[in-house]
């Protein structure tokens, strides 16, 4: 029933692009806000961006300019466009959800308070 399946990840280059997607089923995407984290070995799972139900994008400081969430809730996909991308980005990258009237979890980058995970892709930037 509830599930969220990301896609997308790989190995590139610094300075290299990557789109990553996140299909949700089993719920109404608009009535969710969806979250990007990221976890990279060794340290602790960090909120990447967030997207609010209204499509109001947030993202935390260091990818502020280089990456770029979006939605289409009628493919029931959010996607994460990644530009720019830089050796710290290498991570594994989850999606979650959480109900739109506990969007402050999501944009607060809360990861105990996200209902929904996906299982997460790997993005590894080397050259």
């Amino acid at each position: 029933q509830l599930q969220l399946v990301e896609s997308g990840g790989g190995l590139v280059q610094p300075g290299g692009s990557l789109r990553l997607s996140c299909v949700v089923s089993g719920f109404d995407l608009n009535y969710y806000s969806i979250g990007w984290f990221r976890q990279a070995p060794g340290k602790e799972r960090e909120g990447v961006s967030c997207i609010t139900n209204g499509g109001s994008p947030m993202y935390r400081d260091s990818v502020k300019g280089r990456f770029t969430i979006s939605r289409d809730n009628a493919k029931n996909t959010v996607y994460l466009q990644m530009d720019s991308l830089k050796p710290e980005d290498t991570a594994v990258y989850y999606c979650a959800a959480v109900a739109a009237s506990r969007t402050y979890y999501c944009g607060e980058y809360k990861v105990d308070g996200m209902e929904y995970w996906g299982e997460g892709t790997p993005v590894t930037v080397s050259s």
